[in-house]
């Protein structure tokens, strides 16, 4: 059950695409926009990724931070990262204590076999922790544009 609107946003600890600790409570004071996806270099994860990035410099200007999470490895993210020059921050969540934490960890239906994954997820989080905005089964091509676009 994804976490809903007026809840405090659950704070986490998880390693970045360098191996640094990142915290969600390292922005206290700064709009998040926390998105969490299935799967580095997956077709769907790539275009929504690189739709961010291409969005980054208008989030940057909002003084919005953009945080990316999903269950794949430290090294994995810094290669899809390299790849795709992306400029903001990918954690890594192999453990998925953020993922479950948000309740992004449900059961998906894939040519009908059922298995458990990541539903691709965002939450804007306001300057307290608070979550303002919860965006569930998001598009890959359009997440970050609709973001901007809430965010006026």
């Amino acid at each position: 059950m994804l976490l809903s609107v007026g809840t405090k946003a659950p704070d986490f600890t998880l390693p970045d695409k360098n191996g640094n600790a990142v915290s969600l409570s390292d922005f206290a004071g700064k709009k998040v926009v926390l998105y969490f996806y299935p799967k580095d270099n997956t077709p769907g994860c790539t275009r929504q990724a690189c739709a961010f990035a291409g969005s980054f410099a208008a989030f940057r200007e909002k003084d919005v931070v953009v945080i990316g999470i999903s269950k794949d490895s430290v090294a994995s993210h810094q290669r899809f990262a390299e790849k795709y020059e992306l400029p903001f921050i990918l954690l890594s969540d192999p453990e998925r204590q953020a993922i479950e934490a948000y309740g992004v960890w449900q059961e998906k239906k894939n040519y009908g076999k059922v298995s458990m994954g990541v539903v691709r997820s965002t939450f804007i989080i306001d300057e307290n922790g608070i979550i303002e905005k919860v965006m569930p089964r998001v598009k890959p091509d359009t997440n970050a544009e609709e973001i901007l676009a809430y965010l006026g």
